[in-house]
This record gives structure tokens, sequence and C-alpha cells, in this order.
């Protein structure tokens, strides 16, 4: 268990003055504490004497405020030094747990839900906070007061002080027990937390798509049945708390019992005055609650442990793509090559790419097609590293892309995916997402590019109109056209578009096209698209085919071979050359584009 309280360590050293501060402060209340049965024992023992004043019990009394006083100042300030260092904690661990989710590549975000990170970002975190709070509080707590205070009942008393301690040792055992069934349990109770998060974010995420197939009560019903698991897996842990607590409450009556039955004796022999009896029982009050804190401590520690180790998981994962010793800082031109490219995924069946050659020159454009699954996709995660290339297979600038720092090699792409992304936020936010300082005539020339600007009075606000989550108020058409003005608003060295007009209409996909070459004249493009009429604006088009390079020239010699590209165009000719009352779909073109994707079978 405590291995895994490692990551903290550097942290406890930064704020170990705070911490110093808030136990001197800790201390400084339990002494005082420790004076107050002892005011006690006089009052008891002034009054039953029947010799006392009014002004002796009120000094007594006056004495006792004066102490409550200091314990409650002392209070504030140790809680201020302590759970202020553990809240400090628990912010700084969560930056850190965030900045290492952004460095882990796609194979771990894949693997790992997003209900899961979100829980250790949240769940788990408090976890640790109160291990690094009031956990280490009833550590040192307990140890002060339970020495203490049983170094001064034996000291009044020693035989009724060993009568009255002999129900407390079972608790020891207990605690130990307590403390492993604890561990399992929350580490259960975290895990089903995490999966009632997935399932949540999933369904909101999707709602779409859940209520367009009346999907509502299914949705509710499988929440409903994970929630019941997480509410049973928490109730087998308050279960334990149910028997502990009331366990230690019993023993402790015990204790009283004894105490009374012992501590009387020693009165009517003399041994002992009324005030001590009434000191003592105050100590054993004392002396529970360092037992009961045990329980606390013990169960925090526990709970700490389990999500420490979640956090540990990840924050001890290595990247698996990372700059090489010595990488280049800096960002390079538009050249591209692919030399004997061979790219398998893990654990796949086959590889996504097989000896792929081929070179672009800076400041040309390559269109790339495809049918589904042929590695067009995987061909542009190689270029910026979102995925690893082999050594010696991909080259950006005439150096091999392992040799830049990945994150100066990125600087040199702007992506356009297909599956848009917007952020919920204001579209002139969504814009300069890559830009923040882009001035005003070069935005209103990027949104007039990506022929976004003609729908600006569409929107309610204009440009500081706010979308929904990922987008979720525009149009497919307008959330590409969105991204298109993102990526050229960062002005890349390399252009990337996979597949990103494929939501718009002809007419606005030629006007785009025109306006982004006439923009990016001089600068190197990659097109990924399944229509010819995208693609014949190409200086270079790539066929792919089961993840080989089937076919590579330009548009023209590509129509003159028999090959797949050339019948690809005439589906497509046909497909916009048929007359609506010949049966032809509306959106022919887009219908012709889907050819590609299915291999083009008639």
């Amino acid at each position: 268990m405590l291995k895994e309280y490692r990551t903290l360590l550097p942290y406890l050293k930064e704020y170990r003055f705070r911490y110093v501060a808030g136990l001197a402060f800790l201390i400084a209340v339990d002494a005082a504490q420790l004076l107050i049965p002892q005011f006690i024992r006089q009052a008891v023992d002034l009054v039953s004497s029947g010799r006392f004043s009014t002004g002796a019990v009120a000094s007594i009394a006056a004495r006792i405020v004066l102490v409550a006083l200091f314990i409650a100042a002392g209070r504030f300030l140790w809680r201020y030094f302590i759970h202020g260092s553990s809240r400090r904690i628990e912010a700084r661990l969560r930056d850190r747990l965030f900045a290492k989710l952004m460095e882990l590549g796609p194979r771990f975000h894949q693997s790992n839900k997003i209900g899961d990170l979100m829980a250790r970002a949240t769940n788990d975190m408090q976890s640790i906070r109160m291990a690094a709070g009031m956990g280490f509080v009833t550590l040192v707590d307990g140890l002060f007061m339970s020495s203490a205070v049983l170094v001064i009942m034996f000291a009044r008393n020693p035989e009724v002080a060993a009568w009255t301690v002999i129900p407390l040792p079972p608790v020891t055992a207990l605690i130990i027990v307590f403390g492993s069934l604890v561990g399992k349990r929350f580490k259960k109770v975290q895990e089903i937390y995490a999966k009632l998060s997935e399932l949540a974010q999933e369904t909101l995420a999707g709602i779409r798509v859940v209520k367009s197939f009346v999907k509502e009560d299914a949705f509710s019903e499988r929440f409903a049945e994970a929630n019941d698991r997480y509410r049973k897996a928490s109730m087998s842990l308050v279960a334990i708390f149910g028997f502990f607590f009331p366990f230690i409450g019993f023993l402790s009556g015990l204790s009283t019992l004894v105490l009374v039955l012992a501590g009387g004796n020693a009165a009517l022999a003399n041994a002992m005055s009324p005030g001590d009896i009434a000191a003592m029982l105050v100590y054993l009050e004392m002396l529970v609650w360092p037992l009961m804190g045990a329980g606390f401590m013990v169960n925090m520690l526990q709970r700490g442990a389990a999500s420490l180790k979640r956090v540990n998981e990840v924050l001890d994962t290595e990247p698996d793509i990372a700059p090489e010793p010595g990488a280049l800082e800096l960002v390079p031109s538009g050249g591209l090559e692919f030399r004997s490219l061979s790219f398998s995924y893990p654990d796949a069946a086959s590889p996504a790419l097989r000896d792929v050659s081929l070179r672009l020159e800076a400041g040309r454009t390559l269109g790339i097609l495809g049918r589904i699954g042929s590695g067009k996709s995987t061909l542009l995660k190689l270029l910026p590293r979102l995925v690893d290339p082999p050594p010696g297979a991909v080259f950006v600038g005439g150096r091999d892309a392992r040799e830049y720092h990945p994150d100066w090699l990125r600087k040199a792409f702007g992506f356009v995916p297909q599956d848009t992304f917007l952020f919920s936020d204001s579209i002139r936010a969504n814009v300069l997402f890559g830009a923040p300082d882009l001035d005003a005539e070069r935005f209103a020339r990027v949104t007039a590019v990506a022929a976004i600007d003609r729908d600006v009075e569409l929107f309610p606000r204009g440009w500081d109109t706010v979308v929904g989550e990922k987008g979720l108020t525009l149009s497919g058409g307008q959330k590409q056209r969105v991204a298109i003005a993102r990526a050229l608003a960062v002005d890349p060295e390399i252009l990337v578009f996979d597949d990103a007009l494929s939501a718009v209409d002809t007419e606005t996909e030629e006007r785009i096209l025109a306006a982004l070459l006439e923009e990016r004249e001089g600068r190197t493009n990659v097109i990924v698209s399944n229509r010819v009429s995208t693609l014949r604006h190409a200086d270079l088009v790539a066929v792919l085919d089961g993840g080989r390079l089937a076919e590579l020239g330009t548009h023209d010699e590509l129509l003159g071979r028999d090959g797949f590209y050339a019948e690809i165009a005439r589906l497509q000719a046909l497909s916009a050359e048929a007359p609506p009352e010949g049966g032809a779909p509306e959106g022919a073109a887009a219908s012709g584009a889907r050819d590609a994707e299915t291999g083009g079978a008639a």
C-alpha cells in the first residue's frame, strides 16, 4: 500500500514547512486538550470537599474558556496549513495527470475509456486529497493522543488504568482486518463508478442517435442497472463501517464500565479522589477517539492507496511516441516522401500499409483515393507521427520524420479531418484555435476561402455564436468549413484534407477548392477524397488498394489507364449526367463518391 504513496513524496517535500507548521499547531491543540480534564479534576475535588468559593470555581472555569479559545484558534491554523497543503497537492497532481494524458498517444486513449479517465481525475483525486490531509492528521493525532492519555492514566493509578484498557487491545486486530476489507471493497467501488461514468458520458455524447432510434428506455435501464451495481458495492463498504464503529463504541462502553467499577473501589479505598475518576473518564473518552480515528486513518489511507494506484497507472505509462535523443526543434518544409513504407497496428491481422513508395516535391498537391480500409487515414497519421512510423520510411522536408521533435513536426501540418470536432465555444474561437492572434484581415480571408463567411448571417450572434458540444448546432458541411478555416488560420507548411469536403455540395466544393489552391499556391497539400472532381486538381494522385500503392500519376495519366481510378471517374461521370427522371437519386455525385468507398462494383 505505502509504495503507491511514492508519487506524493515530491509534493510532501515541497510543502514540508506547511506540514510542519500544521503539525506544530495540531500537537499544541492536543496538549491543550489534555489540560481540560485536569481542570475538571480540580473543580470536582474542590466541590466534593465542601470547602469552595464561587470565585475559585469561576477561576477554573475561566481557565477552561481560555484553553478552549486557544484550541479553536489552533484548530483553524492546523487545518489551514495541512488541509490547504492537501488541496494544493490535489491540484498539482491533477495538473500532472492531465498533462500526462495530453502526452500519451492514440494507442493509450483507444484502450482507455473517457469515463474511466474522468473518474481518475475527479473521484480518485478526492480520495488522494483526504489521505494527504485528514489521513495524515488522524495518524499523528492518534499516536500523540493515545500515548499521552495512556501515560497520564497510568501515572494517576496504574491498577485502575490497566483494568480500564483491557477491552481496547482487540481494536488493533480489528483495525488490521478492517483496513484489508476496506481496500478491496473501495477499489471495486471505484471501478464500478468508472463504468457508470463511461456509460453516462457515452449516452450523453450519442444522445441524438439514442433518440433517433427511440432507445431512451433501453439506455435508462442500462444506467439503472449500472447505478444499482454501484449502490450495492457502496453498501458493501458501508456495511463494514456499520459494524466497525458501533463495535468500537461497544468496547469503549465496556471500558467506561470497568473504570466505574475499578475507580469506584479505588475511591472507597481512598486510592483515588472523585476528581481523579472524573478526569480519567474524560481521558478515556479522549482515548476512544484515537482508536476510532485509527479506523478513519486506515480507511482513508486504503482509499488513497487504491486511488493512487489507478492514477499511477497513467503517470507510469510511457508515451508510445517520444522524441529521439537530440530531436530537431524546427518546423520542416513541405517536401514529402515515403520509402518502402510498411506498417502494422499492434494485434492487427494484416498490415495496414505494404511497401508504399512515393515522393511529393514541396509546393505540390497530392491526391489520395482508395476504398475503405485501404490505408489512407493510416498514411496521413504517419506523417505528423500521430502514429509512429518505422525508421527510414517517412520523410518530411528531406529528413526522417522521426528525427524531428513531435511537437515541432506537427507544427508543420494543418489537419482537416473527415469527422470534424469543434469545441463548445464560439465559431470565432474555433477558427482561431491554432492562431489566437490572427488579425481581422486574415480572419476574413480564411473564412472566405472556407466559404463559411456566407453562412455568418444565419448564425444568431454572427461569429460569436456558441456552437453546441462537438459543433452540435451546425450542419455537417458547416462544421467541415469551420474546420477548414481553422486549419488555414495557422498557415501550415503542409495542409492535409482527410475527405474534408464530403459533407458539402459539388458547387461549394468547387468554390472552396478554387479559393484554396489560389491561397495555397506554392505550399504543399495532401487531399484525400473519393470524388475524382476533387482529385483532378492535384499534381499527383495516389490510389491505394489493400494497403498497397496500386496506381500513381497525374489525373490525366490515370484516366488513360484502365484502372480503378478510371473506373471510378466513369461511374461518377455517369451519376452526374443521369437525368432526375431517369431514376438517378438526389445527390448522385455523392453516390458516385461512395462507389469509390465500396470498390465501384456495378
